[in-house]
């Protein structure tokens, strides 16, 4: 999952009204600049798109921070207050207001997509701020997949997006610091919250967010990933201001931050578990099939129900099936699939033999993409990727591995990170998948090749929706072929395997959430159909418990490319090039599937027409 998502799926989750605060009044909207005299209808979008980012950038300080911009570096936001949702909802209506004023027949076809993204994007937000979807998703404010408790520690490291070069960014640290107190205060106001509306998380993601907390609090404050910074101040802060700057942020650190972990963690444990829900899935929340038929349509972007879903799930599984038993066949391993599967789990020649060699192994598989890949597309990212280990406090929990944006300036690289936790259980046929996914041409190349292009408005630059993200990430590892890669079968076999729990999520995630399904029934179906290791099926299904819908996302996006790609080679013929094909999908940032399904018929007919 890539790091934009998280950070989307965290700032809904933290932004939960207290009792104290209730009642608050919504921030006045900045006043929109007049409109110049005879302003055309794409300058006037193009305005709306400027002052609609800028007053996003004010209200979410830390998107801007992910931007690279660190005007409002000094604070987290007001996450948690009411006054930060009725201001969002304000933004989203008067948004659209001025988006119907302005005549769409009247622009060129890029503002034509710009606008129907836009609008696409600004009633999606509004449903998601409408009381009876709040009322369901605020009073669960963090899990062990999403939260605040481990995006944040990772945020102040000084490895991510907080700055850290000269004293103004160390003050504005122990700024936000002092606000990360607050908030998890009213982390723990909110669960309270659900716990007298009758809204309650699991039992498994509250003991798995215990864990958290408890492994976090077992390290001494200095060395903890908040006290990163303090290992080696920059040049920019005077030797003087040093010793005052690691002092007052080991205070925070051992006075202010530990206290409210210990805080979270006694309360959860102690008040919030025993009335915790033992079912696992939606179905078994109050509430929890209106929210999980929204969670499907939104992360598909497509008119789906969780049947449709599910079926198409079935078909994809069968079908990889078909294609493991005849990677079967040619190395000739005279078992059951199952065995094969089996085998392939706990051979030790598929286990990477220590950390070094799986890191080196990465690094390898990076460059030789590296080699190929200006073969299928035309525009390459200026931003660097840089290949990293997922830091010990949240590997356990952590996905196989993840994406994290650069800057556009290239200030700082996108990041690309793999997890080595319980070692032997990670199985070396499917790094070089793995790779193509969430590094080159993945993640690495979608998210930044829209950041880098300046000629987008900003909400198309940093925005995006998860099944086009997720869908262009296992888009790419279908590209093995072009790129020269799993010549090996079994790294094909790997890629096979990749796909195919892509395609169990479809199974599984419906069935846990709509069909009622077990944890331990939804890893059996994983185990009994793919090559993935007992930690990673437990691993993966636990995220599709904690985070229902976002898994539907990747092979839903996944096919709806191939079915485009497969409509332009049949209509263009020897007219098809798959590096146009490309720029068409990549070059306009992250659109939702059926604006992308549009923008490419209309492509395929310019071509078919010159």
């Amino acid at each position: 999952m890539t790091r934009r998502f998280l950070l989307a799926a965290f700032l809904i989750s933290t932004c939960a009204a207290t009792a104290a605060q209730a009642g608050q009044a919504p921030a006045p909207a900045a006043p929109a600049a007049a409109a110049p005299a005879q302003e055309t209808a794409g300058e006037r979008l193009h305005r709306l798109f400027r002052d609609s980012d800028e007053a996003n950038l004010r209200r979410n300080p830390l998107s801007a921070m992910f931007r690279g911009d660190y005007r409002y570096a000094d604070t987290l936001g007001d996450f948690g207050t009411d006054a930060y949702f009725a201001a969002e909802k304000a933004a989203a209506e008067q948004d659209l207001a001025a988006l119907a004023a302005i005549d769409r027949n009247a622009l060129n076809t890029t503002d034509r997509i710009a606008y129907d993204v836009f609008k696409y994007q600004r009633e999606d937000d509004l449903r998601d701020l409408q009381p009876d979807l709040l009322a369901l998703t605020v009073v669960r404010p963090i899990n062990h997949f999403t939260g605040f408790h481990t995006f944040y520690p990772v945020f102040a490291s000084g490895r991510s997006a907080a700055p850290f070069r000269n004293v103004e960014d160390y003050e504005n640290n122990l700024k936000r610091h002092r606000e990360f107190v607050q908030a998890f205060d009213r982390v723990i106001a909110r669960f309270r919250q659900g716990l007298a509306s009758g809204v309650v998380e699991t039992k498994l993601t509250i003991r798995n967010v215990i864990g958290q907390l408890d492994t976090q609090l077992a390290a001494p404050p200095e060395q903890s990933p908040y006290a990163g910074p303090l290992q080696t101040f920059p040049d920019a802060v005077p030797e003087a201001e040093r010793a005052r700057l690691r002092e007052a942020h080991l205070a925070i650190i051992r006075d202010g931050i530990y206290p409210a972990y210990r805080r979270l963690r006694d309360f959860l444990q102690n008040d919030y578990l025993p009335h915790a829900r033992d079912g696992v899935g939606l179905v078994h929340m109050r509430g929890g099939d209106l929210l999980y038929r929204r969670l499907v349509q939104q992360n598909t972007t497509l008119p789906l129900t969780a049947d449709e879903v599910h079926d198409i799930g079935l078909r994809e599984v069968a079908r990889n099936r078909t294609e493991m038993e005849a990677i079967r066949t040619r190395v000739g391993f005279a078992g059951t699939l199952a065995q094969f599967l089996e085998h392939l789990r706990t051979d030790p020649q598929f286990a990477a033999p220590n950390r070094d060699w799986m890191r080196e192994g990465y690094y390898a598989i990076g460059r030789r993409v590296d080699q190929r890949i200006g073969e299928l597309f035309s525009t390459l990212p200026r931003t660097r990727l840089e290949i990293r280990e997922v830091e010990e406090f949240r590997e356990r929990n952590a996905s196989t591995g993840s994406y994290q944006n650069g800057t556009p300036d290239g200030s700082r690289p996108g990041i690309f990170y793999y997890n080595a936790y319980d070692l032997p259980s990670r199985r070396t046929h499917g790094m070089e998948a793995l790779y193509l996914h969430e590094g080159a041409p993945g993640h690495h190349f979608q998210i930044s090749l829209a950041n880098e292009n300046e000629a987008l408005p900003a909400f198309m630059r940093f925005g995006g929706n998860t099944a086009y993200v997720e869908g262009w990430g296992l888009y790419a590892e279908t590209l093995w072929d072009e790129l020269g890669m799993e010549t090996d079968p079994y790294q094909r076999f790997g890629g096979l395997n990749a796909d195919q729990y892509r395609a169990i999520r479809l199974v599984v995630d419906t069935g846990i959430h709509a069909k009622g399904w077990t944890r331990e029934q939804a890893i059996r179906y994983m185990l009994d159909n793919s090559g993935v290791s007992e930690t990673q099926a437990t691993t993966e299904v636990e995220r599709y418990i904690a985070n229902p819908g976002q898994a539907l996302a990747y092979k839903i996006g996944q096919l709806k490319i191939l079915e485009l790609r497969a409509k332009a080679e049949r209509e263009l013929g020897d007219r098809f090039d798959l590096r146009e094909f490309h720029a068409q999908v990549l070059m306009t940032g992250a659109l939702p599937l059926a604006v992308l399904e549009r923008k490419i018929d209309d492509w395929i007919a310019s071509r078919r027409a010159g």
